[in-house]
């Protein structure tokens, strides 16, 4: 894997660059549509590149390993040979997921055992066979096995959790430096900084990860409940600190202001379920606010979803009949509102990178956060 920094922002922090990967290259900052269990909900492969424009999705290392399997998806040749996806494919490391499973899960430094919950069968991960799952899969970008700590969080906690994920981190590098790439084409591996919400902490994270000298680094453990003021000073901490020559991942985040506001701090790349569970949901997100379709004022209103939008699902359907859909439950309405929502995210990281190579990102930025949380 390649970056190539074009551009940054002279009134911010923000950048314009290139990812360049086996599988393509991606013009970041950029959105990654999440394909939790080898799929974008309700979004075909051929819409993702054709309505959509999405350059590079994200697989999920827990639900891919647990269904349909490690041994079905080594058999058909990797994820993209599964799925049909031909771009670049990111997988997170299932640390997220175990960390939800709250109930049913214990962490040692071994790695962690949980429980399906598909079926309650016992599982264990480590960061060696979590490197050799990605592998598996066939993702062009690997995540390192760490610990997601919840908010709000314990200062000894958060920092016990931190030296766990750096240690991890040592035999995540090992196992993936001793090990081939599968099917074929190489593969990169991505440590991720923790730290809660602690400035210490998120430092000394971020110093220990940029010295692995990776490819590529990432930013977790935000977006978790902590509030939005918090999310971006540990971004704009760890930014300054991880080295601007390389790509900055930051995890699960999230709504448009987010990824703006994110943008103007240094981050290049992001990944959010958001676009996809809040449409299934009848919540659209447009330049000009958010729409909650199943309210009644959309009841009889005619116009289309967006007339200005070069999305054809979005000129060809009206508000009304989208309403329609999604209060019944029609699966046409999950499809149209989540292809309406993954357009927008990526339209918007489009414009943000016009914007930055124009020299205009943060009075452009400034303007559109105004709008984007209007409720209409």
């Amino acid at each position: 894997m390649k970056f190539k920094l074009q551009a940054t922002d002279s009134q911010s922090k923000a950048r314009a660059g290139l990812i360049e990967t086996a599988h393509g290259t991606i013009e970041t900052p950029i959105f990654m549509p999440v394909g939790t269990a080898g799929t974008v909900k309700a979004v075909h492969q051929h819409e993702l590149v054709d309505a959509v424009k999405a350059q590079i999705i994200l697989g999920n290392t827990y639900h891919l390993y647990l269904r349909p399997g490690l041994d079905v998806l080594q058999a058909a040749g990797g994820l993209h040979r599964f799925n049909g996806w031909s771009g670049p494919i990111l997988t997170d490391s299932g640390g997220y997921q175990v960390y939800s499973l709250t109930e049913v899960r214990k962490i040692k430094e071994e790695g962690v055992t949980f429980r399906s919950h598909i079926d309650g069968s016992k599982h264990l991960f480590t960061p060696e066979n979590v490197m050799d799952t990605q592998r598996i899969i066939g993702a062009d970008i690997i995540m390192a096995f760490d610990e997601c700590t919840p908010y709000p969080c314990d200062y000894h906690y958060a920092k016990r959790s931190v030296d766990m994920t750096h240690r991890w981190l040592q035999r995540c590098c090992d196992r993936f430096d001793n090990t081939e790439p599968r099917y074929g084409y190489e593969q990169t591996l991505f440590p991720i900084v923790q730290g809660s919400v602690y400035r210490d902490l998120r430092e000394k994270s971020a110093e220990t990860i940029a010295g692995f000298g990776r490819d590529g680094n990432a930013i977790g453990g935000l977006s978790v409940g902590e509030p939005a003021e918090e999310m971006y000073a540990m971004t704009e901490v760890v930014c300054d600190i991880l080295p601007a020559e390389k790509p900055r991942y930051l995890m699960g985040v999230g709504t448009p202001v987010n990824i703006l506001e994110n943008i103007a701090l240094g981050i290049d790349m992001f990944d959010c379920v958001m676009p996809t569970r809040n449409a299934r949901n009848g919540m659209l997100f447009t330049k000009n606010g958010i729409i909650n379709i199943k309210n009644k004022k959309w009841e009889a209103d005619f116009t289309p979803i967006d007339a200005e939008s070069d999305l054809l699902a979005d000129r060809m359907y009206t508000k009304a009949y989208l309403r329609h859909l999604i209060r019944s439950q029609e699966i046409l309405g999950a499809q149209i509102a989540s292809l309406h929502n993954l357009h927008f995210y990526l339209w918007l990281v489009r414009e943000a990178r016009t914007h930055i190579l124009a020299g205009d990102f943060r009075e452009w930025k400034n303007r559109m956060v105004t709008q984007l949380g209007e409720k209409l």
